[in-house]
């Protein structure tokens, strides 16, 4: 084994994370080569213009139908190659999504076929109502409850488009750029002993397709080109990929002909709309890539990759919404194109691979997230206490420290609910191990946070020191679950934090018990765990692309070998999912029942939302980076991935205070809301602000603990449909074209809750967007403003301790005001009803409650309301009630799990909230002072006070009239109603 040294590890260290984003240290699509030959590929296709064809087709006399009618199958061959075969699949699933599957068959080698199966949550089902019929030219499918969606495979050339109502929606191969490079063995080249092969005379007939290939007139060159670009070996900088398996690469073209606008394909720093990539005027000259990636200071306008990838992309029109799902873990660029504002023609180039695209048809964004979601899951419901405040830097450097910061939060009145621990805490980087010199008395620390109801958050990263001391290394080593180098012998050693280091095999499933054994606090005999821990520790696992300092592109060489013989280029993009996947398992496998663990990861890939959190990263602390980290946490929304949220400050740099003001205010609107530092930057903790910005932050906090009914309600929603918790224009309002690109304002799950984060230095007005003829009250001085249905931008205050925030008239927020240092001290606190009337005078709201640790909700113990204000016809007055909607909707779910047996006196309904009540009602825009306000049933008036409203100012808005209804003495968990007369 080879060691490091102390200095060398520190300078390589210190290289690698103390300086500005590195360039070189990426790769462009012009050093990638099966990225050139792909784009290379497409150039000759627009070169050729109409005469360009596909050479791939379908045999007809191959096609065969499944016996239930929604399988086809067929051959396919390419011109290219008579003696390469192919193997062509579509299978409509009951939801109306096709899946296309192409792979190579009885090749020299396998290609990579497993992503789906870490993807998915399930094979999906096939649906039972499907008649395909086959012709000359196409086999095609037709289906739907109105029979409007066709799924068509056009046989020669290969061309698969969906379409509804007789409009394409997707097509696969439209633009013939499908070519999925054959598996070959190298052609070594002649010795100096052997005569050259002569080249035929021009004209000559019989000559043999290994003298044509000399020949510049290559008849392959049309579609390939004429000279072998990378396919057998590749250079980058100091390192050497000897691609044992030679071309394998998928090139593919998705087109979206009545779709203009598309997003997705995270992780990007760039804006929710994708900019193009090709054509005279590019926003962009490179695709965008799809490879987790270790970025420090990733800059904050780039197609380059960053930690995490979802092979998702979004295609929206004034009409519907679809979607494709382009199921690959290798390396992948996509060019963006638009050939007119009504169509977007889109490139996916891939290292390895099958072909397997699930083509979603929508048509509403909604129907496309189910889709997506019933494929590969909805974001897991988290631990209530997650969705509070997190303090972190790199690092809290000891045990007394970790007190201290505590008890200056507690001191200023500032709610906290997590403390952080980065690297420093663990001896040598030895994780599960504490440093004893700084952090003596762990489980003692981790009890004095635990007792004012807070948890704590501890880094574990993948790789392992390489030292026979550490017993997580021995262990791995010993089960042989460390990834190999290409020979398949021994171990991969490279440099991360520890210096010399290995990683584990999580695709190895040896892996899974060992690693989910040390996160046991308990001893276990024979088996050595965490036990200087507690089931109030949770997980950070970082550097999981995986990072590595001394490898290309500052990860793991391409050509290691992982547990069935895959190269690390087949799985690299989900590596990082399968290390959160086993510390979530492992973390919520502590305890018997289990308990819902919270584990945040920088890696990630389709499928991720099932085992947490995840941020955007080593942002730095600038505005522009404030700005982009909105756009990327609302894209990491529509791939699935909903708990997000960007370091709040920025990781590196020291931030002035108005713009950590204006970062809280974007971070507490974020799903994850943690603030984190660099360790060479100052400290930063919101108490040690002067004034007025300690407490304008204090202010952000509590306003964050208030809504904190708001983010777990939105939170559940998205465990059941799979929408974002935060949404942009686009999926509030899908037919208003003026709102497809904006993306710096978005609403809070069905709240009604709009919020447009100040994201400029010295900006003391906003202008907001508002897409219909519908008022918008300001949630904190209760003006009203009205849009209008052709759109329409207003302008208001934004001075440093205002934040645009504003409630969609036709809303019911039910939040909790009374001020706490933690989530966890709030559960048996009353509840504020704020009734946000619209146009016609009528509101709804929910509100989703259960004991925030447990899985105790999957049995049905939670208490889910209604909250309906309406106006009976023929009468004066509102009605605002409160009806059960667990009783309502027992057939809807909760993390994806039917709810069977609800019963409305469960556990929870009756312990926690027995006697939790509505302390206030706040009714907004009511059109006249009331006459009598009592509960229904009761004779007995309730005690108000009502304010009347300003008039309108076309300008500023006016404000509205305020009823405010103090205590009415209903509870949470029981139907009630409130007659305002």
């Amino acid at each position: 084994m080879r060691s490091w040294s102390f200095l060398g590890v520190l300078a390589l260290l210190l290289v690698n994370e103390s300086s500005a984003f590195k360039a070189h240290d990426f790769k462009t699509c012009s050093q990638s080569g099966f990225c050139r030959r792909g784009r290379a590929l497409s150039a000759r296709a627009k070169e050729a213009k109409s005469s360009w064809v596909s050479p791939y087709s379908v045999d007809p006399s191959s096609v065969h139908i499944s016996p239930n009618q929604a399988v086809f199958t067929a051959a396919v061959q390419s011109s290219l190659y008579p003696d390469i075969k192919f193997g062509l699949e579509v299978r409509i699933q009951d939801d109306g999504v096709a899946r296309v599957r192409m792979d190579e068959v009885g090749g020299l080698r396998k290609r990579y076929d497993e992503a789906a199966a870490w993807a998915l949550i399930s094979e999906p089902v096939v649906s039972k109502d499907i008649k395909w019929t086959t012709g000359k030219k196409d086999t095609r499918a037709v289906y739907g409850d109105k029979k409007d969606i066709e799924v068509v495979v056009a046989h020669q050339p290969l061309r698969i488009p969906l379409l509804r109502n007789g409009k394409e929606q997707v097509v696969i191969n439209g633009q013939g750029l499908l070519h999925m490079e054959h598996f070959r063995n190298k052609i070594e080249p002649a010795t100096s002993t052997e005569e050259p092969a002569p080249e035929p005379e021009e004209g000559a007939e019989g000559s043999g397709e290994s003298q044509t290939v000399l020949k510049v007139e290559n008849p392959r060159a049309w579609f390939e080109g004429d000279t072998e670009d990378a396919l057998f070996e590749e250079t980058f900088s100091s390192w050497t990929d000897s691609k044992p398996k030679g071309p394998e690469s998928l090139s593919l073209d998705i087109n979206f002909p009545n779709h203009g606008t598309v997003y997705g394909i995270p992780q990007h720093a760039t804006r929710l709309a994708l900019p193009t990539t090709t054509g005279s005027d590019p926003a962009f000259t490179d695709p965008y890539r799809l490879y987790n990636s270790d970025v420090f200071e990733y800059l904050a306008s780039s197609p380059v990759s960053l930690y995490g990838s979802i092979p998702l992309m979004h295609a929206h029109s004034t009409e519907s919404t679809v979607a494709v799902f382009h199921v690959v873990a290798s390396e992948t660029w996509i060019d963006v194109s638009h050939s007119s504002e009504k169509s977007t023609e889109t490139h996916w180039v891939s290292e390895s691979g099958i072909l397997d695209t699930f083509l979603l048809p929508g048509p509403t964004a909604e129907d496309v997230f189910k889709q997506y979601t019933r494929l590969t899951g909805t974001p897991v419901l988290p631990a209530h206490w997650s969705l509070g405040y997190h303090q972190c830097r790199w690092n809290y450097v000891s045990s007394d420290d970790v007190r201290t910061v505590q008890r200056r939060f507690d001191e200023d009145d500032m709610p906290v609910d997590v403390f952080w621990l980065d690297i420093e805490y663990s001896e040598d980087h030895k994780y599960f191990m504490w440093k004893d010199k700084t952090f003596p008395d762990p489980v003692e620390m981790t009890n004095d946070v635990a007792v004012n109801g807070r948890k704590m958050v501890v880094i574990v990263d993948p790789h392992l020191k390489r030292a026979q001391d550490y017993p997580a290394f021995k262990q791995a080593s010993e089960l042989g679950i460390l990834v190999k180098p290409n020979s398949g012998q021994g171990e991969y050693e490279g440099w991360c934090w520890p210096g010399s280091s290995s990683w584990t095999d999580f695709f190895n499933p040896a892996a899974w018990d060992w690693w989910k054994s040390l996160f046991k606090t308990e001893e276990t005999p024979g088996k050595w765990s965490w036990t200087k821990s507690t089931t109030d520790i949770h997980i950070w696992n970082d550097m999981n692309e995986p990072s590595v300092f001394n490898g290309p592109e500052i990860t793991m060489p391409k050509d290691n070998i992982h547990y069935g013989g895959w190269e690390h280029r087949d799985i690299h993009n989900i590596n990082g999912m399968l290390f959160s996947n086993l510390t979530y398992q492992a973390v919520a496998e502590r305890t018997d029942p289990p308990t819902r663990p919270f584990v945040l990861t920088r890696a990630f890939y389709a499928g991720s939302q099932r085992f947490g959190a995840m941020w955007t990263g080593d942002n730095l602390g600038t505005w522009e980076h404030m700005a982009v980290g909105v756009k990327m946490v609302l894209a990491n929304g529509l791939g699935g991935l909903s708990f997000a949220g960007s370091d709040v400050g920025g990781f590196f740099g020291n931030p002035e205070p108005e713009m950590l003001v204006r970062w809280y205010q974007v971070g507490a609107f974020a799903p994850f809301f943690r603030a984190h530092a660099h360790i060479d930057t100052k400290r930063r903790e919101p108490f040690l602000l002067d004034e007025p910005y300690k407490g304008i932050v204090k202010d952000i906090l509590r306003l964050r603990y208030t809504l904190l009914p708001v983010w777990y309600t939105a939170f559940r929603e998205t465990t059941t449909t799979g929408m974002p918790i935060l949404r942009p224009q686009f999926i509030m309002f899908p037919k208003d074209k003026a709102g497809f690109e904006i993306d710096d304002q978005y609403y809070i799950g069905s709240s009604g809750l709009l919020v447009k984060p100040v994201t400029e230095k010295d900006v003391r007005e906003a202008k907001v967007y508002l897409a219909e003829d519908q008022v918008y009250y300001d949630y904190f001085t209760n003006v009203a403003h009205r849009g209008s249905a052709k759109g329409k931008e207003i302008t208001v205050p934004a001075a440093l301790d205002q934040l645009p925030l504003f409630i969609r008239g036709g809303s019911i927020l039910a939040t909790r005001e009374r001020p706490r240092r933690a989530s966890s001290l709030m559960k048996r606190d009353p509840f504020t009803l704020r009734v946000a009337l619209d146009k016609s005078g009528s509101a709804r709201g929910e509100l989703y409650l259960d004991d925030g640790v447990s899985y105790d909700h999957i049995k049905g113990d939670f208490v889910w309301r209604e909250f309906v204000a309406e106006t009976k016809k023929g009468k004066k007055g509102l009605r605002l009630s409160s009806v059960d909607l667990g009783k309502a909707k027992p057939q809807e779910a909760v993390d994806g799990v039917a709810l069977a047996t609800y019963n409305p006196q469960n556990s929870f309904a009756e312990s926690v909230l027995k006697d939790v009540r509505v302390e206030k009602v706040v009714v907004v825009g009511l059109s006249a002072k009331p006459a009598s306000v009592k509960v229904e049933g009761s004779s007995e008036e309730l005690v108000w006070e009502y304010t009347s409203g300003v008039a309108s100012n076309e300008k500023k808005g006016g404000k509205a009239s305020v009823l405010v209804i103090k205590d009415p003495k209903v509870l949470v968990r029981k139907d009630w109603a409130i007659v305002i007369q």
